[in-house]
């Protein structure tokens, strides 16, 4: 069953329908569900998919000859062509004109693995949409997971085909409601668990059995050594990597909280600069992201390296201690003993993550009596002075800061994924550290997002500046 992509699919559709020729280009990290997308979208339609693989300029022509022999003329399956230019002349025989027909859909799937070793392929592209293709009725797709690639060489200004796209889709995980279309039956705090192991990774969303319990699901996956997100992490950086050594131990230290390149760099005793170049290696392939201080967006020392994908968070925070017992076949026991307990803490930063998420749906759509135009976390220092007046500074952090750049004003939050109450002392901390913030913005909420709701003490508080959530809020 295919879950989710509706405003994809609608653009899709949007641009297959215009009358004429069209171009979409399409990219995003691995297992992420580009391919399913398009062959969702395809199905009912008259298409040529080729998905393009790494054996170089000649074999790649030959693929797509059969490809599209067998759409266009089943009977010449054995012809050949003698470089992509004379293929291209003959698809460009069998193509209808602008306004006559039904469209044909031609799709390159993993463009890159083909554009790597064939210099020529893009501008090949670029001159039969420009000389050729214009007027006929054809929908193109360019697919690929090599983010840098398709950003550097595809859709940059200096790419052959800059200005002939139509359109362009970059495809990100699901956010966490659309994540709970998978398992439809399972509770809420169950679906924002399987949110936070799987980070909204389609293929991994896909594997777990909704029939099945969360339990079941997560010992199955990850702690059997046929589970497929067992080797998953390897696996992955194997196909993207040549030398895993380092990108494995940089990616230990940011899922161990470390993420700045200088404390990264100690850790692994390694020079930053090679440091550096590994994080832009894994942000290019979607797994890492630089994240700023929201009100400080141009200071570069108010930077850190996260893990954006929480399935690598929770695989190098468990399965790595746990490899021997899984392979002696107790991986479940292990994970009833010593992963279970754990998972509130470890679903902590997802959780502010998606609260996140929600303070920014909710004040688009003006909740708080503002136009919210972006949100993200803060961190800094904060003054604390005692019974006798003296100072101290320590290190603050604020879970969720909502700006609105147009009202000039800004929300602030704390999230707690715990089994215990929000009380009065959060409240505190919450309104004092925020005094901290730069005063750009006037703050004209307090929002606290609770697993287990809140004390009486709440009960008393003026309303108009406090917001209470709790996690079933999030999913209505």
């Amino acid at each position: 069953m295919f879950i989710g992509r509706e405003k994809e699919m609608a653009a899709l559709n949007e641009y297959y329908h215009a009358a004429g020729f069209q171009m979409t280009i399409m990219y995003g990290r691995r297992r992420i569900g580009k391919s399913t997308l398009i062959m969702e979208f395809i199905k009912d339609k008259k298409y040529i998919y080729y998905t393009a693989t790494r054996v170089g300029k000649q074999r790649n022509l030959e693929l797509l000859t059969r490809q599209m022999l067998d759409v266009l003329e089943p009977g010449m399956n054995k012809a050949s062509f003698t470089d992509l230019e004379d293929l291209f002349d003959y698809f460009t025989t069998k193509l209808e004109a602008k306004g006559t027909g039904e469209k044909l859909i031609f799709v390159i799937d993993e463009l890159p693995y083909w554009a790597e070793k064939d210099e020529g392929l893009l501008s090949t592209l670029q001159k039969y949409i420009d000389n050729e293709w214009a007027d006929k009725n054809l929908y193109i797709i360019l697919c690929g997971s090599a983010l840098s690639f398709m950003e550097d060489k595809v859709l940059s200004e200096k790419s052959p085909l800059f200005g002939r796209r139509d359109s362009q889709i970059k495809l990100e995980a699901f956010d966490y409601l659309e994540s709970a279309l998978f398992v439809p039956s399972y509770t809420n705090e169950e679906k924002a668990v399987c949110y936070g192991v799987t980070g909204g990774v389609a293929k991994y969303l896909s594997m777990f059995d909704p029939e099945k319990s969360l339990d079941e699901n997560i010992k199955k996956l990850f702690f059997r050594t046929d589970g497929y997100l067992y080797d998953e992490t390897r696996n992955f950086l194997t196909q993207e990597f040549s030398d895993i050594t380092l990108v494995n131990n940089v990616i230990e230290q940011i899922a161990a909280g470390e993420g700045t390149v200088n404390v990264i760099a100690d850790k692994v005793h390694e020079r930053e600069t090679t440091i550096l170049y590994s994080l832009n290696k894994l942000i290019s392939v979607g797994l890492v992201e630089k994240r700023r201080c929201i009100t400080e967006e141009k200071n570069k020392r108010k930077t850190k390296y996260v893990l954006k994908d929480s399935m690598f968070k929770f695989w190098y925070e468990f399965i790595p201690k746990a490899c021997s017992v899984i392979e002696m076949g107790q991986g479940e026991l292990y994970y009833d003993r010593a992963v279970k307990p754990q998972l509130h803490t470890f679903m902590g930063k997802i959780f502010e993550e998606m609260c996140r998420y929600y303070t920014l749906k909710e004040g688009i759509a003006g909740k708080f009596n503002c136009f919210l135009t972006e949100t993200g976390i803060w961190w800094g220092t904060e003054v604390l002075v005692d019974e006798q007046g003296n100072k101290t500074t320590r290190q603050a952090d604020i879970d969720v800061v909502g700006l609105s750049a147009i009202d000039k004003v800004m929300v602030v939050g704390e999230c707690k994924f715990k089994n215990e109450k929000i009380d009065k002392t959060i409240y505190e901390t919450l309104v004092r550290r925020s005094k901290a913030i730069p005063a750009k913005y006037r703050i004209t909420r307090y929002l606290f997002f609770s697993l287990s709701g809140y004390t009486k003490w709440f009960d008393e508080i003026d309303r108009n500046e406090v917001c209470l959530f709790t996690l079933d809020d999030l999913y209505r």
